[in-house]
């Protein structure tokens, strides 16, 4: 298969690529994966998108698919497996050889591990990274949420609607997360405050308890159904090391025109080095790269 555009990715940096070349008459290419959308579809509310006052992340992610579509772009359910930058060649998983004029990659990011012991056992048993996905299987339960910027607090509010109870763990006094937010929950009497770390978890089959360590000091034992973990992101850029300059935290890197170290090839949204990752920054990310 022969393309001007191959897109890598098909979150809100990657649709809006998709929407811009596809408009610009250029033959475009979506690899979406399985599950398209990235992290926004995780979002059960997003209310700072700017001319929309509220709405789900899966409803403004299918509104950006119909929308690319609409324009001509074509978008595969297919993952990228391999890629020749120099030569713009993408394989995906179904053994499908793209050949490109330019790429865009907008792999975005994952979700960062705590880094327990038994964390690897209690994942999908317990211990998640979306309440939108997972909350309703613990509804009227006691859960935990541990983070302290706006993926942590939004969690947290999600949960208190359907859940017994909600504690929030961060590790400081003082949360990352916006005003608005911060002061919802400050005020929202069933959600509990802890300034700790998780250290420990255990349960047998399934997640039971989680092990704080106070700061200052002191420690805690919490019996809780779940634990939603909201402690920040790791680049989708494995398939790239060595072949893309990357940041510390392999972040790729580029200017201002989202061009990397590869001529003709661009990043776009979380995967890229950017002092924001918010659905807005994503957008306007894929936007300078398709353009």
């Amino acid at each position: 298969m022969e393309c001007d555009t191959l897109i890598i990715g098909a979150g809100p940096a990657g649709l809006s690529a998709a929407i811009y070349s596809a408009r610009a008459g250029k033959k475009t290419v979506v690899l979406a994966g399985a599950q398209p959308g990235g992290q926004a579809v995780e979002t059960f509310e997003i209310e700072n998108y700017p001319g929309v006052r509220s709405t789900d992340g899966f409803s403004l992610v299918q509104n950006m698919m119909s929308q690319a579509v609409s324009f001509g772009a074509v978008i595969l359910y297919e993952k990228a497996v391999c890629a020749d930058l120099k030569h713009k060649i993408v394989s995906t998983d179904t053994k499908t050889d793209i050949f490109a004029d330019r790429i865009i990659i907008a792999t975005g990011a994952g979700h960062r591990k705590l880094g327990l012991s038994g964390e690897e056992k209690f994942i999908g048993n317990g211990i998640s990274f979306c309440a939108v996905c997972d909350g309703g299987f613990f509804r009227g339960k006691h859960v935990a949420v541990v983070g302290g910027g706006d993926s942590a607090l939004t969690e947290a509010l999600y949960l208190k609607n359907i859940c017994a109870s909600v504690t929030l763990i961060h590790r400081r006094n003082e949360y990352r997360a916006a005003k608005a937010l911060t002061d919802r929950v400050i005020s929202e009497p069933k959600i509990n405050r802890l300034t700790g770390l998780v250290t420990a978890l255990s349960g047998e089959e399934r997640l039971e308890r989680i092990e704080v360590s106070l700061i200052p000091s002191g420690r805690e034992e919490l019996e809780v159904s779940a634990l939603f973990v909201a402690v920040g992101t790791v680049p989708n850029t494995e398939m790239f090391a060595g072949a893309l300059e990357l940041d510390k935290n392999g972040y790729i890197v580029t200017d201002s025109a989202m061009r990397t170290s590869v001529p003709g090839v661009y990043a776009a949204g979380d995967v890229r080095n950017t002092p924001l990752r918010q659905i807005v920054t994503a957008v306007a990310d894929g936007a300078v790269a398709a353009q």
